[in-house]
């Protein structure tokens, strides 16, 4: 029996609308020893809850490390779909997935980051449904 491959739309449940936003910006964080590493990222996909993060190199940050985001100054205010705490400043956050390693560097090429918000600003949050197609393997 082969295998066949099929997509199941599914409902997710979202606090935050996503919006494709490319701005470059930078990463901070300590590692292990307390050095205070940084990286350079461009966003790709981005909400009032987190954002996800390319990078072309340096160290690899572990999952669930606390980092500092912070957007270009020069780009803070062009772009409409830039959450309001983006446009402030730095945003705590937190890497919440790691994407997989490339070959050639050795490293990461993104991840996923959790801002650290006020849990009492979020409760007020509608919850927004959305439709994603999800691809699963199914034996024939």
């Amino acid at each position: 029996m082969a295998d066949k491959r099929t997509a199941i739309a599914t409902s997710v449940q979202r606090k935050a609308n996503r919006h494709q936003v490319a701005v470059p910006g930078r990463l901070t964080w300590k590692d292990s020893s307390g050095a205070v590493r940084f990286v350079s990222v461009m966003t790709r996909d981005v909400s009032d809850l987190g954002v996800y993060v390319e990078c072309e190199g340096g160290a690899a940050i572990p999952l669930h490390r606390l980092v500092h985001l912070q957007i270009e100054r020069t780009i803070r205010g062009a772009d409409p779909h830039l959450p309001s705490n983006l446009r402030e400043g730095r945003v705590l956050s937190a890497v919440w997935r790691v994407a997989p390693c490339r070959k050639a560097t050795g490293t990461p090429s993104g991840y996923a980051l959790r801002f650290l918000v006020d849990p009492e600003s979020m409760a007020q949050a509608p919850i927004v449904r959305t439709a994603h197609l999800r691809p699963i393997a199914v034996a024939s």
